[in-house]
């Protein structure tokens, strides 16, 4: 793991561009969930609570699409290429 520049194998989770590429990660598997018809009934069917996070994540993939797209790629840059 030390060769990835990671440290520890839980240490990038709690920095703030480990959480950016976790959050965007998320929303990406949600957006794309939704459009699977068997796990949108099964995952994606409540909107409140805990499971509304994922509806809301879904939803914000799919309506903010392009950004989402375009964050992802300046973020795969940064991870790959500056940091």
């Amino acid at each position: 793991m030390t060769s990835l520049g990671m440290g520890s194998p839980g240490g990038q989770v709690y920095s703030l561009d480990g959480l950016l590429v976790f959050g965007l990660l998320f929303v990406c598997t949600c957006a794309y969930l939704r459009k699977v018809p068997r796990l949108k009934a099964w995952l994606l069917s409540e909107k409140r609570g805990v499971w509304g996070v994922f509806y809301k994540a879904a939803v914000i993939g799919t309506r903010l699409h392009a950004a989402v797209a375009v964050s992802c790629v300046l973020m795969a840059f940064y991870v790959l290429v500056v940091k």
